[in-house]
């Protein structure tokens, strides 16, 4: 059976045409009196999928937490559809059409399949319905009724993300997904991001597997010490694949 086409998402077809739908300058962030971020810098166009790489501790989550907002103190610009999102709240960045998927899920084991997927509010146009969600992600189908704690790791990983197409957010921030599963499952969320790239959908990846990675990205930046130092293009992978291997220490 064919692909159904995800959403009728005018917000996203208007930005596919690949201009800079991202701009991160300068940007410094701190968890308390830890100073965390120091200066990252760099662009995702409309429609792209861009991976941070680095080491454990480098800064790559709290770059994705400082875009949505929840960081307590940062600086620097974040412009996103070349709006200023610096000292704008996470509600209204949410509402903008920025989404981020945390690597530890944050499925409520208390609530059901269904209950999980419509708790998040629907803040803008163009989010996927339930039937074009099961359409992406089958297995979340067959476990309505099943609590959070009873699904696999992989199920969970496809709930989560899941719940932020529903939203109505263009632009999805996904922070390991697929820390600790199976290789078939693995292969099903680049499968996923595949189409929804297709779809018009911009993602900014968080990701260990850089080998998986390959599979679904357009471009690179490696992070070392809260700053960016690095950047190319997938097409540009194999000739870098020995500094990568030192940045990553692997």
């Amino acid at each position: 059976m064919p692909d159904l086409p995800l959403a009728e998402a005018p917000a996203r077809t208007a930005s596919a045409a690949g201009g800079e739908i991202l701009s991160v300058a300068n940007l410094e962030a701190w968890y308390g009196e830890s100073h965390i971020l120091h200066g990252i810098n760099f662009s995702v166009n409309a429609g792209e999928v861009v991976t941070l790489l680095g080491r454990n501790g480098a800064g790559k989550t709290t770059t994705l937490k400082s875009i949505m907002g929840i960081i307590g103190k940062r600086s620097g610009s974040i412009r996103f559809n070349a709006q200023e999102m610096i000292r704008t709240s996470s509600d209204r960045i949410a509402r903008a059409g920025i989404a981020f998927c945390p690597e530890e899920r944050g499925i409520f084991s208390s609530l059901d399949v269904r209950e999980n997927l419509l708790l998040p509010p629907v803040v803008r146009q163009g989010g996927l319905s339930l039937d074009q969600i099961f359409d992406l992600f089958p297995n979340l189908k067959e476990r309505l009724k099943s609590q959070g704690t009873k699904l696999s790791g992989g199920e969970q990983q496809m709930l989560a993300i899941a719940r932020i197409l529903r939203t109505g957010a263009s632009f999805l921030m996904l922070d390991e997904p697929t820390e600790g599963l199976a290789p078939v499952i693995i292969q099903q969320i680049g499968h996923t991001i595949a189409r929804l790239k297709k779809e018009g959908f911009t993602i900014l990846l968080v990701e260990q597997n850089f080998r998986w990675a390959s599979t679904v990205a357009d471009r690179y930046y490696v992070v070392e010490h809260g700053k960016i130092i690095d950047g190319f293009a997938n097409s540009e992978l194999q000739a870098n694949m020995e500094k990568l291997h030192a940045y990553l220490g692997v």
